[in-house]
């Protein structure tokens, strides 16, 4: 046989291309659903047939286990989903990745698509240049489709003819003959190939080659796709390293469910691999089995039905293997979550602490989610920044210079630090996230959570700068009589209202409506007049000597601070409006007017 190191670069870039193609395929259906695939994926898992069904579902859609289990986890991840609740999820998408295999099957093995495809890219490239992000992302979809079966044609030609080397292929056939010892060694060949590749799609792809070249009889075949099964959990194990334990849980299940899947196989293997052999001969596709045995007595005709019998037959085992696997399991994911559970422990977090809760740079994986996980580290981010503001009003009517002061203006400067440190990361994030393939609507949301990030994080630079006022007051050793006290605690009390309508509005940006919008915007003209008049009283109020001219100026610059406080939660608020107007404008073919009076002027 002459094979040479260009024959081998040529089958490894044959593969590469297919991935390449499953991964644009899978990318432009995310981005062309965008925001309905996470509705879906985040509203239907309220019961466990339901989730079954959304994780069969997702994955046919997507045509990637892999990616629609990184997809669950980032959801476990971010909260949005419970880890019970993600067991069934898991589950279906098992079953819903034997769609590629039929897909591949048909269109690679049965129908010839050869002829189509580059036609199909002539229509897929102008696409590219519309100006609507969804025919973009179609375009994408149908490219990555031309590139997938184009990879598959290439596999075809470029894996070595063992027919020519007899040597070779007796060889490989002394190792088919071991009983359950030939079993686990093809499934480990599967797992190990589909742990590099990190693709069961594309291993599957390579066994169907094989099998109907008659290398390796059929259940040798069904064994590589057993262990494909198994390989097929790294991807999200991966993506979860960098997540909380949540996540770690939800990969877990995904790794126990193939595991225990295994383990139930093994002693009935043969008999399987026998009723799934049956099965495809009686719904008319012919017998898988026939092709390793008979393949040298058969003329070119017959050759090609068997071979398209042993696909069939490697797509109906895999389907009912996965199928079978859901049945039994789909009753004990309570038990599932109990055995995670026990080794994978919750370690309880600090609040005080900076560490984000629901992002990792290690699960990057699925843009279009991503964004859902940044949106929920930036409500975190906001409740912290909250919980400060709170505790500057405190300070207010704390001591000046006792422990308790002390303490609480420690705890002000640690949240400020911590607010820093939150918004660098969850920017780096989303800058991450923005390297993506994400569709035009997605990209604005981005923007939207950088400019909330940034003013987030100037609100605790407002607070820590109250908070440091009271300690120039007390270096100074000026006083505020009631009059101030009494202004500086209706002023923080409308800021504390103005911020309470803000966190609603980000606890659900796409739930929030222009009433919520405006409340803020009238809020605000509100600590504004306020400022004002505290502005002009302090004037008078000095001259006239019912307080010291530095605790005027001390006094003025808490007022003001404050009212700059409002400013950036106002900020916030103008850039929901922004992604509210933009999104409704779109879906309305309407321009929206502007809520906040102060840009009109």
């Amino acid at each position: 046989m002459d094979y040479t190191f260009l024959n081998f670069l040529s089958l490894l870039g044959a593969v590469g291309l297919f991935l390449y193609g499953m991964k644009v395929m899978s990318e432009g259906l995310q981005k062309a659903a965008g925001g309905k695939l996470r509705d879906i994926l985040s509203a239907m898992t309220r019961n466990t047939w339901v989730g079954m069904l959304t994780g069969v579902t997702i994955t046919a859609l997507i045509q990637s286990s892999s990616a629609s289990t990184v997809m669950v986890v980032s959801f476990v991840n971010a909260g949005l989903m419970t880890l019970q609740q993600s067991v069934a999820v898991i589950m279906g998408a098992n079953v819903g990745s034997t769609f590629t295999t039929w897909v591949v099957t048909f269109f690679g093995f049965s129908v010839s698509l050869t002829k189509y495809l580059l036609p199909l890219l002539a229509i897929a490239v102008p696409l590219m240049f519309t100006k609507k992000s969804k025919w973009k992302s179609i375009s994408e979809f149908l490219i990555g489709f031309v590139f997938l079966f184009y990879g598959l044609e290439f596999i075809q030609d470029n894996v070595p003819d063992l027919s020519k080397s007899p040597e070779l292929f007796a060889a490989l056939k002394n190792y088919t003959e071991m009983g359950y010892l030939s079993v686990l060694l093809f499934f480990l060949v599967g797992m190990v190939v589909t742990m590099v590749i990190q693709s069961s799609a594309a291993t599957i792809a390579i066994v169907l080659i094989m099998s109907t070249k008659g290398w390796i009889p059929f259940d040798m075949a069904c064994a590589i796709v057993l262990g494909s099964n198994v390989g097929t959990t790294v991807t999200p194990l991966l993506a979860s390293l960098g997540g909380n334990a949540s996540a770690k849980k939800a990969a877990g299940i995904h790794l126990l469910f193939n595991l225990i899947g295994t383990v139930w196989m093994v002693p009935v293997f043969f008999l399987f691999v026998k009723l799934a052999a049956i099965v495809t001969e009686s719904i008319g596709f012919g017998d898988p089995t026939a092709l390793y045995a008979s393949a040298d007595a058969a003329g070119e005709a017959q050759l090609a039905k068997m071979r398209a019998a042993t696909s069939w037959g490697l797509t109906v085992y895999h389907t009912m293997y996965n199928t079978c696997n859901l049945l039994l399991l789909l009753g004990f994911t309570g038990l599932m979550v109990k055995i995670v559970d026990y080794f994978i422990k919750t370690k309880p977090t600090d609040d005080s602490e900076s560490q984000l809760k629901y992002i990792s740079a290690g699960l990057v994986g699925a843009a279009e989610l991503n964004i859902l996980q940044a949106q929920r580290e930036t409500v975190v981010m906001a409740q912290r920044v909250e919980r400060m503001f709170g505790m500057v009003k405190t300070l207010v009517h704390t001591k000046l210079g006792t422990k308790e002061f002390d303490e609480l203006l420690e705890r002000i400067y640690k949240y400020e630090d911590i607010s820093d440190r939150m918004e660098i990361e969850i920017a780096n994030y989303l800058n991450q996230v923005m390297d993506g393939r994400l569709s035009h609507a997605s990209k604005m949301r981005i923007a939207t959570l950088l400019n909330i990030v940034s003013e987030l994080e100037s609100i605790a630079d407002s607070c820590n700068n109250i908070a440091k006022t009271f300690v120039r007051k007390m270096q100074s050793d000026a006083h505020f009589v009631e009059y101030n006290y009494k202004n500086i605690d209706l002023m923080l009390k409308y800021v504390s209202q103005a911020m309470t309508n803000m966190m609603g509005i980000l606890v659900d940006v796409d739930g929030a409506n222009f009433d919520d919008l405006r409340r803020s915007y009238e809020k605000e003209r509100e600590i504004n007049e306020f400022r004002n008049h505290c502005r002009s009283a302090n004037v008078e109020n000095i001259n006239n000597k019912k307080y010291p001219y530095e605790a005027g100026i001390l006094y003025m610059d808490i007022i003001c601070e404050a009212e700059k406080l409002a400013d950036y939660i106002v900020n916030v608020v103008d850039s929901v409006e922004e992604l509210l107007k933009r999104n409704t404008e779109e879906d309305a073919g309407v321009l929206l007017p502007e809520l906040n009076p102060e840009k009109i002027k």
